[in-house]
């Protein structure tokens, strides 16, 4: 889509024909169906400019959820473009912080100005891309929200006279993504210059520990489980040096910082007890499992593995539990047959320190019973172990 297609779509016509290709999808009508529709009333260029609003924001509710329905998408911009729940918890903190204005340096399709506009912060943003804040502006208006959006350099800007400045470096060349922060668009010699002052700059998860400046929090943000993002706070919204949040499935959130961590002399190295704990991924990330050890009143299991062992059952955001059965044969045909012994044909397969690919592992296993289990494949004391394990909460754990 151009941006000639995307202002029509945005024109009396265009939104029509937007709603009632809608209509048709949602009654079930195939995408051929709903083209050919569309084509006795427009052009092929716009018939295809509308499906692709109607599947993208079908796809776009798993990150924004019911807004979802009312904005607007490219394909590789939804697919950059931050969760509502981590953008809305991003922006309460800089609201937390007495932050009232701020500019989105390449604000892409406008994720995080609607989270802070939400939010009450005065927003601005800027783009190079003409049609990507074509659509951020579109965005703003289709919710009613505030805020400026113009066509600029990023590395340009002016950021000074808002409170704070919040950038999304691009972490895509030509060949793909990259993982040098050499090949951002912006820079990281541009990066660290903007965090010389209040800044948030999103990352990616596994940004190196030793390229985060002095002085910066690295904070990692966990949704549904999964690692979605790092970000580095500078100036006053620094407030520690590594954290790691994880968001709540209703909408609440927990919290742990390196404050919050003993170290791993403190918690120890101990054998397997009653339960094992599996740390969050943001956890993992933020080099904060010791931290978590000592919540749980526990120890590490080897002082290389992110798993946590102790006496005490708990649950907890910050790391999934597992009441341990038993222990059995780690070596594969022995495996299988105490699997086979015990009825088991269903089996979830965690692993942590050891080559194993649990989908080969399973077909091989070639496991037939009714039962249910999982098991738990790891390193203790540089050995190869597995565990019979249970999650906390399941009947009899």
């Amino acid at each position: 889509m151009d941006l000639d297609a995307f202002e029509w779509l945005l024109s009396d016509e265009g939104q029509a024909r937007l709603a009632q290709a809608t209509t048709a999808t949602v009654a079930g009508e195939s995408e051929l169906q709903v083209q050919s529709i569309l084509r006795r009333t427009t052009t092929a260029e716009r018939a295809a400019a509308v499906l692709t609003q109607v599947e993208l924001r079908e796809r776009a509710a798993d990150k924004l959820g019911e807004l979802a329905s009312r904005l607007y998408f490219t394909r590789d911009a939804l697919e950059q473009a931050t969760r509502l729940r981590v953008a809305t918890h991003r922006a309460g903190r800089m609201r937390a912080f007495g932050t009232k204005t701020m500019i989105d340096l390449g604000c892409g399709i406008g994720g995080d100005l609607i989270a802070a506009a939400r939010a009450g912060i005065i927003c601005a943003g800027v783009d190079a891309e003409p049609l990507r804040v074509a659509i951020a502006q579109a965005n703003l208006d289709a919710l009613g929200l505030p805020g400026a959006v113009k066509v600029a350099d990023a590395t340009t800007v002016d950021h000074t006279p808002f409170d704070i400045a919040f950038a999304d470096p691009a972490r895509r060349t030509g060949a793909g993504r990259t993982f040098k922060v050499d090949d951002w668009t912006p820079p990281w010699s541009w990066v660290e210059g903007l965090l010389s002052r209040d800044s948030c700059v999103k990352v990616a998860p596994g940004i190196p520990h030793s390229l985060i400046p002095d002085g910066v929090e690295a904070e990692w943000v966990s949704d549904g489980g999964e690692v979605k993002e790092a970000a580095l706070w500078s100036g006053r919204t620094a407030t520690a040096d590594r954290r790691a949040t994880v968001i709540e499935p209703a909408g609440g959130l927990i919290t742990l910082t390196d404050e919050d961590d003993p170290g791993a002399d403190a918690v120890g190295v101990r054998d397997v007890a009653a339960y094992l704990y599996e740390p969050d991924g943001a956890v993992i990330r933020a080099g904060l499992v010791t931290a978590v050890a000592a919540g749980v009143q526990g120890g590490l299991i080897d002082p290389r593995i992110a798993y946590v062992t102790s006496d005490r059952a708990l649950v907890t955001p910050l790391a999934r539990g597992y009441r341990v059965i038993e222990p059995l044969p780690y070596r594969e045909k022995q495996l299988r047959a105490a699997l086979r012994a015990r009825g088991i044909g269903r089996l979830t397969i965690k692993k942590r320190g050891v080559d194993v690919s649990p989908e080969q592992l399973r077909k091989r296993l070639d496991l037939g019973g009714d039962g249910e289990a999982t098991i738990v494949l790891t390193r203790v004391a540089d050995e190869g172990t597995c565990l019979l394990v249970e999650p906390i909460g399941a009947a009899g754990a």
